[in-house]
């Protein structure tokens, strides 16, 4: 039988007796540790898939040995720039042996869909008389401060501005009736 854990951000197949590295856990040296996100369990044609976890299904490991990884180097350089910065990083880990494989009953398994199944969504319930909202009176228009002149003056405004026109660079039209020059007269060797 094997199963699938989350443990550390990262998913892993299992299967009893098997050894593997997963992120830094709190626990000594051959302690005791548990696996309860278990995501899939099964072997061959029987297998239960958790939406997104298996209620009652456990992961039983024991703590091998804590450690580090191998020292990896992480460089940032850029040329000609007088940049160069240099780290070092040995990643944390926990060793453990899978000693168990506990997957959830038929019976655990099978309540939460007989709860879903006997219990029918509710129904809405019936509006009861409603109570009269209390009249709100309406809020006074504030008074405009501007007087009509500046209304005047606001629409008079986009009408004083004419478009501009776009003006066109002298050079660019001497540089081409020079080359128009230069192809129109060929040179003939004498």
């Amino acid at each position: 039988m094997y199963a699938v854990i989350k443990t550390g951000g990262k998913q892993y197949r299992v299967r009893e007796g098997d050894t593997l590295r997963v992120e830094k856990l709190v626990a000594e040296t051959g302690a005791k540790v548990q696996f309860d996100q278990v995501l899939m369990v099964g072997e061959g044609d029987k297998v239960a898939v958790g939406a997104p976890f298996l209620a009652g299904s456990q992961v039983s490991a024991t703590v091998i040995s804590q450690g580090r990884a191998d020292k990896i180097k992480v460089v940032k350089f850029k040329r000609r720039k007088n940049y160069l910065r240099q780290k070092g990083h040995r990643q944390a880990f926990t060793e453990v042996e899978i000693t168990k494989i506990a997957a959830a009953t038929k019976a655990a398994a099978a309540k939460p869909e007989a709860k879903s199944a006997a219990k029918p969504k509710a129904e809405p319930k019936a509006k009861t008389e409603a109570k009269p909202k209390v009249a709100v009176k309406p809020k006074a228009e504030p008074k405009a401060k501007a007087a009509p002149k500046s209304k005047a003056k606001a629409t008079a405004k986009p009408k004083a501005k004419a478009p501009a026109k776009a003006k066109t660079k002298p050079t660019a039209k001497t540089k081409t009736k020079t080359k128009a020059k230069a192809k129109a007269k060929p040179k003939t060797k004498k």
